[in-house]
């Protein structure tokens, strides 16, 4: 009799992806207010944005909170607001969106020495054409080699993504100071571009993270009704939107166009129906290091985390850690001397996940 109620229960742990061993989820913090994106200081203190405006210097040990002044000129509108904030060799870089007047905004970026009083903060891009929308930032910042790579959203414009000429639906490669590397495509093969751009062709990429392993930088993507998608930044690529439709349809119900043809750029995983894929780590750490090397990847649709195991851009399998138990997750951050998981909900909560 308990040879078969073990076997029962074997089947039932596995039937519905229950570990013994599953990680365990502590709520660090709550009470912020729309809050966007988080940065490590160190094991103790984060920055943390509110779209609203806020820029929140968080202490996770003693849970004090505090307002740092800043004299960015936001427009929160819509899906828009202060978004990113990243912290770099005791600078900060924030995305946010600007207010441009007359009602338009632009995806835009700023850097300021830090200190927990007040930031005087300075653009170093800003994309155009200003545009009147709330949708589609996208707004993501990463640092690789001195290089600051930053998703602009499409606006909801659609086929601006495929103008070159325009930095919305782009990906955008700039010095730390703002200025534009000799190197880009716009210098190389890519006269017709702005010289900011790196690639086009993007929706919405709300996630994007710089791999500690080959040195890569990988991106998620909102698609329309379906056709969510995490891949590589590639020079000089373009990821097809609005020509291609990742095999989701406008919210009309109508057709976009294929999923994937020859001469775009191929994500590495879609997702239709989408989970409104938000943020993105590729995970380095000892707290999970059974996981190093893999996406984790989260949503907003069905609150869920989700680990990819990829190689060589070919995907081999996709898991769900945990759905549905602390809300929408906006952003997800590795504590880099334990390699615990951080991650910050639109409810206004901090969460850990640990072993």
């Amino acid at each position: 009799m308990k040879k078969i109620t073990l076997i029962a229960l074997l089947f039932f742990f596995q039937a519905f992806n229950i570990s013994a061993n599953e990680p365990k989820l502590d709520q660090i913090i709550h009470g912020l207010d729309n809050p966007w994106s988080l940065t490590f200081l160190n094991n103790d203190r984060v920055l943390i944005t509110e779209k609203s405006g806020n820029l929140l210097l968080v202490n996770l040990s003693n849970k004090k909170t505090q307002k740092i002044k800043h004299n960015l000129n936001i427009l929160e509108d819509g899906q828009g607001g202060l978004l990113e904030v990243l912290y770099y060799k005791d600078q900060v870089f924030v995305s946010y969106t600007e207010d441009r007047k007359k009602g338009k905004t632009s995806t835009s970026v700023a850097k300021a020495e830090f200190n927990d009083l007040e930031l005087n903060f300075k653009n170093i891009f800003r994309a155009e054409p200003p545009i009147n929308s709330g949708y589609h930032f996208g707004s993501r910042l990463v640092i690789k080699d001195d290089f600051i790579y930053i998703t602009a959203g499409e606006r909801g414009e659609g086929m601006i993504a495929q103008d070159p000429k325009k930095h919305p639906g782009s990906i955008i490669r700039i010095h730390l100071d703002g200025k534009i590397p000799k190197d880009n495509p716009k210098f190389i093969d890519k006269k017709d571009w702005l010289p900011e751009i790196y690639q086009i062709g993007v929706r919405n990429p709300q996630g994007m993270d710089l791999s500690p392993f080959d040195n890569k930088i990988y991106i998620t993507n909102h698609g329309a009704k379906g056709g969510d998608w995490f891949g590589e930044v590639k020079y000089g690529g373009n990821y097809g939107w609005k020509i291609l439709g990742w095999g989701g349809t406008n919210y009309t119900g109508t057709k976009i166009g294929p999923k994937w043809m020859p001469g775009f750029t191929k994500a590495i995983k879609y997702w239709v129906p989408s989970i409104a894929a938000s943020s993105m780590v590729i995970y380095k750490g000892e707290e999970f290091k059974e996981w190093n090397g893999d996406a984790l990847i989260t949503s907003l649709r069905d609150q869920s985390l989700r680990k990819i195991r990829f190689k060589d851009n070919n995907f081999i399998n996709e898991k769900i850690i945990f759905k549905g138990k602390i809300g929408r997750i906006r952003d997800i951050e590795i504590q880099e001397n334990t390699g615990k998981i951080f991650l910050l909900t639109d409810e206004g909560s901090i969460w850990r996940l640990e072993k």
